[in-house]
């Protein structure tokens, strides 16, 4: 029986990776079709972020039905209930890196992103993809120290966030509505992307250490 509950324990943890990498690969894409207006890559991400709900809703099964089988306890118990709470954050993330790349395909060929923002729509993608990228590793390799370098990364994200609504609000700005729009939002998309790895890095913390300093997000 715990011969079982190890394969599937193994399955479980190789399955959110599995999903993280494929989240890395969305926002990656979407990022791409944001800044380059390449509507191939924006089509990527929306078929990916389908994919990626089908795994979820698998790894959310396979969860479920080895909590009812095996009755966990102590570590495995919090791996468990904490693997079913990054799935639901990992989802959230391909949905919003497909709300990124819609955006783009709206606009195709036209960039939705003026020449003013350029800069800081690049610096925020960046960031977004590595950090997606350490949150592939940190899953992999639970370490209390790269889930603080993560959320110190976060910072910068929410900054350049900051940095957008300064730049549309001011006089200076005279883009059409619909580009007022779509910057605001992306910027948000980009934002919450960066805030749902810092809320997946907390709990990796605690795997580790077993202390909960949970802040859920709500959308």
């Amino acid at each position: 029986m715990r011969e079982m509950f190890d394969l599937e324990l193994e399955s479980v943890q190789e399955r959110i990776v599995e999903i993280a990498d494929s989240v890395f690969s969305i926002v990656t894409d979407a990022s791409m079709a944001l800044l380059e207006a390449d509507v191939n890559a924006a089509d990527r991400a929306l078929l990916g972020a389908e994919g990626v709900s089908e795994k979820a809703l698998s790894l959310d099964e396979l969860v479920i039905r080895t909590l009812a089988l095996h009755a966990p306890v102590a570590r495995d118990l919090r791996i468990l209930v904490s693997t079913l709470r990054i799935s639901a954050s990992l989802e959230r993330m391909a949905a919003l890196a497909s709300h990124i790349a819609t955006i783009a395909r709206f606009r195709f060929p036209d960039s939705a992103v003026p020449e003013a923002l350029s800069d800081t729509f690049d610096e925020m993608a960046r960031l977004d993809i590595r950090l997606c990228k350490k949150l592939v590793k940190l899953l992999k390799n639970t370490s209390v120290d790269l889930a603080r370098s993560i959320q110190a990364a976060d910072e910068r994200v929410d900054e350049l966030h900051r940095e957008v609504f300064e730049i549309v609000l001011d006089k200076k700005w005279k883009e059409k509505a619909v580009q007022t729009v779509d910057v605001t939002l992306a910027s948000r998309y980009f934002e919450r992307i960066a805030d749902h790895v810092v809320d997946i890095s907390s709990k990796v913390s605690y795997l580790t250490t077993a202390d909960w300093s949970d802040n859920d997000l709500d959308d």
